[in-house]
């Protein structure tokens, strides 16, 4: 859109039915299942096009590789052991076994 004053391409999105809006955003982060792409000193536009909204984002682009093992708490030992009797490095073990799920983890020691 070279050489096409900003103001009537304003005029234009207006009689469109467009409308943008410009956020104040210190950063954007967007998380995958396996990795987070975390934009730096971005500009952000919310766009509403006949009630469909969308965002538009420039800025500097990192990418963060996610571990997807699940954290496994202290507290989630302990209801383990506690529930099945078992000692602290079973319980742990099959907490890793089983993603961190801990019905899944008591039901299979139960066994």
């Amino acid at each position: 859109m070279m050489g096409l004053n900003p103001r009537d391409i304003e005029k234009a999105m207006k009689r469109m039915g467009i409308q943008q809006q410009d956020i104040d955003a210190t950063e954007v982060v967007i998380k995958t299942p396996t990795k987070q792409l975390i934009i730096k000193n971005p500009h952000v536009a919310k766009v509403n096009a006949m009630g469909q909204e969308s965002f538009q984002i420039t800025g500097i682009v990192e990418e963060k590789i996610t571990d997807s093992t699940p954290e496994i708490t202290e507290d989630d030992i302990k209801t383990v052991m506690e529930q099945t009797n078992c000692d602290k490095k079973t319980a742990e073990e099959t907490l890793q076994k089983n993603k961190g799920d801990l019905a899944q983890t008591i039901i299979e020691l139960k066994e």
